[in-house]
């Protein structure tokens, strides 16, 4: 059977000193923003694909689901519910590599000088995740670290892609980081969570960074980052991507993940 052609989705790479800029706020920082970098016809394409997905349009089989609580409150968040019928409430729905839409993102060749600024060797996908806020909805997301023990990784990621797929202003729920503590390694040995206490200590630090469609956000994954719930009419909606080096092998016992290979197209 030939292989479904990769759709096309509209981007520009990041010039030169542009991308020596962000690097440099990514490594000052934990994060860093590059503006415009999907074209905004090309982010409402995904977007329509995200509530096509959430709608259980698109073999909802295929993908992991988890929606969003009542309340917007984290500790009251279902696990193991998975796909629960059509909704636009689902708080993240996972392995979106699967879509060849999304696929034809995740590897598009104007990410891949930045990904291979930061990763040498052959690239592997850790996760490709729709984080969505549903319009006056969301979780409330506390502070936390993309990284620790519960992964199951021989190595850590330190890489994530966050593409706007909608406008996220500060009072649609968008990324909140303190700048420069992944540098500090895990807040716990378990990672995860920051303990309340330590939040509590640096939430002063910290800095919104608002987002339009297109936009994508350099994140670390030890950066300690949050999100609040979406207050607007309209939904908030982004893709994360975290790459890692092909080297990186899964450490479960049980059921061991496979890794796939991007930019080898």
């Amino acid at each position: 059977m030939t292989p479904e052609p990769a759709p096309t989705l509209h981007a520009r790479a990041p010039g030169a000193q542009e991308l020596a800029a962000a690097l440099a706020a990514f490594a000052r920082d934990g994060v860093a923003l590059l503006p415009g970098v999907l074209a905004e016809d090309s982010a409402a394409l995904l977007a329509a694909r995200a509530q096509a997905i959430m709608a259980g349009e698109l073999a909802p089989e295929r993908w992991f689901y988890q929606h969003d609580s009542p309340s917007g409150a984290y500790e009251d968040l279902a696990y193991g519910d998975g796909f629960i019928g059509p909704s636009q409430a689902y708080r993240k729905v996972e392995r979106l590599e699967r879509d060849p839409l999304f696929r034809a993102w995740l590897e598009h060749a104007a990410l891949a000088p930045l990904v291979r600024a930061l990763i040498a060797g052959p690239v592997a996908l850790c996760r490709a995740v729709l984080w969505n806020k549903a319009p006056h909805g969301g979780t409330e997301l506390p502070w936390h670290q993309d990284g620790g023990p519960f992964w199951g990784l021989s190595q850590q990621p330190e890489l994530q892609l966050w593409t706007a797929l909608d406008d996220a202003p500060r009072e649609a729920g968008c990324v909140e980081a303190i700048p420069g503590s992944h540098r500090g390694g895990l807040a716990s040995p378990e990672g995860g969570t920051i303990p309340r206490a330590c939040s509590d200590e640096q939430a002063h630090r910290a800095r919104a960074y608002p987002a339009h469609r297109g936009d994508v956000l350099l994140l670390h994954n030890l950066v300690w980052h949050r999100s609040g719930r979406n207050t607007t009419a309209a939904p908030r909606r982004a893709l994360s991507v975290c790459y890692m080096s092909a080297a990186t092998r899964c450490t479960r016992k049980r059921n061991p993940r496979q890794f796939t290979r991007l930019f080898e197209r």
